[in-house]
């Protein structure tokens, strides 16, 4: 589970949602690039072994931390202990969930727990680590969004709404950080093979055609070249998700409105 060999000289890299799917990704590519790690989900077995691989595999020192962030406390209690971390060079905002339905018909209580994990943890863990950052005048924090944060759609309201405000988080806050040597990135990927689907219970054959799936390594990859290589803000994997964005961006309202209709229906 841990190195301590040379511990204290090596940076360390916080992941949220670091259990499975793109959050599993981004802690092995750190590891490889050669950061400790504190891993952070609710599933705790699934941390440790994924904290003892790592460790075996790097080198380095990643320690398993259990969290649910869409609970009051223990998302304070991280900010807190983050707050405090010297050597914090990362910041991975990942955690997050999907659902499939119209919003009157699904309950109260989960879209609260999106707004939760989707809007205030990721706001509260970048406050908590953007102070020290500054004073060493460097540093970086990456939110996991969506393309889905430049539309809306039918049986995906919520989820859409709080993926804009993580895009828009962090364009805001690159403003703010300009100059400070500190950088933000909102990674905005599609669709993705990882469990975030099958938890959906979404059928990956229907309605979405093979060219649209993207690789957690690829998206993970682009993310942190990006990242380490001084790139934009909002970073979109995939050319042909690139494209997807400019057309919405650009296309007139009622043939957007004609795709995101069609688009939503399958959701509901």
């Amino acid at each position: 589970m841990t190195n301590t060999n040379q511990a204290f000289s090596r940076p360390l890299a916080c992941v949220t949602g670091a259990s499975a799917g793109l959050g599993r990704e981004f802690a092995a590519q750190l590891a490889q690039r050669g950061f400790d790690l504190l891993l952070v989900a609710r599933d705790l077995d699934r941390l440790t072994a994924l904290a003892d691989e790592l460790s075996l595999q790097h080198g380095i020192s990643a320690e398993p931390y259990q969290c649910d962030l869409s609970r009051d406390e223990p998302m304070r209690a991280l900010a807190e202990r983050l707050s405090k971390e010297e050597r914090l060079m990362v910041l991975v905002n990942n955690a997050g969930f999907g659902t499939k339905g119209k919003l009157a018909t699904r309950p109260v209580g989960e879209q609260a727990t999106m707004l939760e994990l989707h809007v205030m943890a990721p706001m509260l863990l970048t406050r908590a680590v953007v102070p020290k950052m500054i004073e060493r005048r460097e540093g970086f924090v990456i939110t996991v969004a969506s393309v889905a944060s430049f539309t809306a759609s039918m049986g995906n309201v919520n989820y859409c709404a709080t993926k804009a405000y993580q895009r828009v988080f962090m364009e805001g806050l690159a403003m703010e950080l300009y100059g400070t040597g500190v950088k933000v990135q909102a990674l905005c990927p599609g669709f993705t093979h990882t469990e975030f689907h099958d938890r959906m219970k979404i059928d990956k054959t229907k309605g979405i055609p093979s060219w649209a799936w993207l690789n957690a390594d690829r998206v993970v990859r682009e993310s942190l070249e990006n990242a380490f290589g001084g790139g934009p803000t909002v970073v979109i994997p995939g050319k042909r998700y690139k494209a997807v964005v400019f057309a919405l961006r650009h296309m007139p309202m009622w043939l957007r409105g004609m795709m995101q209709e069609r688009y939503g229906r399958a959701r509901v």
